[in-house]
């Protein structure tokens, strides 16, 4: 048995520790909202924050993330309190078909933890190992200088950090 702890809450999951995180994630835990995309890495539909920073986790081995705070997009923010990005995302009509969002978000959070006042070209650098199919690119980019701009503190809420009474 491995112990995990993903979105505040501890897991024990029966897995061998090659396993890629993804699947532990979604086939074993049914948190569905990390995507499969590639199963190589290099789409970012599957990107999930591993002690608070933005990883694969199709290519990730549970192994490694045993003992380190997990957050999906599940734990990034709720309807009743979402993440100021999640707020963005729908002022700015980002989604299309969605299949990438996820990624894009936890992509995202994690880049403004690391950097609260980006430049467009820090923005686009930053999302670049993420694809949208539909290209929307160009609403991601004002969702996320958007809530730069508008984050006066130059802290974002931190899923895998917080506790309840920060909510």
């Amino acid at each position: 048995m491995l112990e995990l702890t993903i979105n505040q809450q501890t897991y024990q999951v029966d897995v061998e520790a090659d396993t890629p995180l993804l699947w532990v994630i979604r086939d074993t835990l049914q948190l569905t909202g990390t995507k499969f995309g590639c199963g190589k890495g290099l789409c970012g539909a599957c990107t999930v924050h591993l002690n608070g920073i933005a990883i694969r986790s199709c290519i990730t081995p549970v192994s490694s993330a045993i003992g380190q705070p997990i957050t999906t997009i599940e734990g990034l923010g709720s309807a009743e309190d979402p993440h100021p990005l999640q707020s963005a995302w729908l002022t700015h009509n980002v989604p299309q078909c969605g299949y990438c969002q996820p990624g894009q978000l936890m992509s995202a959070a994690a880049f403004l933890e690391q950097n609260n006042n980006p430049s467009d070209e820090e923005i686009k650098i930053a999302m670049t190992g993420n694809i949208c199919r539909c290209g929307t690119y160009p609403r991601i980019l004002k969702a996320i200088k958007d809530v730069a701009s508008t984050n006066s503190s130059g802290t974002f809420y931190n899923a895998a950090e917080s506790t309840t009474a920060d909510k």
